[in-house]
């Protein structure tokens, strides 16, 4: 596969023959980031019978859309033979959820959450089309600091909405509204009485306190990218930017409010693109039209994502 980008990656040697009987060799994969291994098989099977290749899927999470090398060897009772010449690949782009992390390009007409609504895969992303369409994601494991990050274009204060949502979390799923774990990252649609435009979040983390950001009003560009994220620390506070590009883009808009001493655990945590319809109605759930892609939520630094 030199050169190629699988979907799924699956490594596949030509087989090691003996020079006078076929005895069961193994076999060691290794993968390398310029100079730098990144993943090592260590010694795997034992092949003697069977197909001419040799197929190994590594258990290693690379940086999509990266390059890389791979070269593979036989192992014959502790010997080595010579490794392979170097194939060049790229990593699969496709997404992942994995304990308190997600990877989700929404590129190539995949998701690894569940699309509920009307919804379209273009070119750029994942379009939203109605009130009632959003993306949940549910996590293993809860994620009590971090962040959950997407990029959007297209929703904007032209479309139909009020107190509308562009991405959300909460715990479970009963009503989002007066969710114990709530959050909303908000963007007022055009129905919206005090401000079409107007950004706003609110987090409650636990204690049926509602944590308010401040409402700025904005003016959006239906054919430019947002950067759009929350993040969270323990018992600390939390945070909502918005940036105009990408995520070194200018900001439009950020936010930072204490949570008292409080830690949002929600279990089990769930995440929306958009948000489900609850208490206040379809104008208070996704503010539809927006083209989403990129999206990240986990403990780590935001991963460089394929343009």
């Amino acid at each position: 596969m030199n050169g190629a980008q699988p979907d799924v990656l699956v490594l596949v040697a030509t087989k090691a023959r003996m020079k006078f009987a076929d005895a069961a060799l193994s076999y060691q994969f290794q993968i390398r980031d310029g100079g730098n291994v990144v993943y090592d098989s260590k010694v795997v099977g034992g092949f003697a019978n069977g197909p001419d290749n040799v197929q190994h899927t590594p258990s290693v999470v690379l940086t999509p859309d990266g390059t890389f090398t791979w070269r593979a060897r036989a192992i014959f009772q502790g010997a080595a033979g010579p490794w392979s010449s170097d194939a060049t690949f790229k990593a699969p782009v496709g997404g992942f959820i994995r304990d308190n992390e997600l990877f989700d390009p929404l590129t190539g007409g995949k998701t690894v959450g569940t699309i509920v609504g009307p919804a379209q895969f273009t070119g750029e992303g994942l379009l939203l089309g109605a009130h009632e369409s959003h993306v949940t994601y549910q996590l293993p494991t809860t994620l009590t600091a971090g962040e959950f990050s997407l990029m959007v274009k297209g929703a904007d204060e032209g479309a139909e909405g009020d107190k509308s949502k562009v991405f959300s979390m909460q715990q479970g799923f009963d009503d989002i509204t007066t969710n114990s774990y709530r959050f909303t990252g908000e963007l007022r649609g055009r129905n919206y009485g005090g401000g079409p435009g107007s950004i706003s979040c609110r987090m409650i983390a636990g204690d049926r306190v509602s944590r308010d950001c401040d409402r700025s009003q904005r003016s959006f560009d239906s054919s430019r990218w947002y950067f759009w994220r929350v993040s969270w620390n323990i018992g600390g506070s939390f945070t909502m930017e918005v940036r105009a590009d990408g995520d070194s883009g200018p900001v439009i808009y950020s936010q930072t409010k204490s949570l008292g001493g409080r830690t949002y655990q929600p279990n089990p945590h769930i995440l929306y693109l958009g948000a489900p319809i609850g208490r206040g109605g379809s104008l208070d759930a996704t503010l539809p039209g927006g083209v989403y892609k990129n999206v990240y939520a986990g403990p780590n630094a935001r991963p460089a994502f394929p343009q």
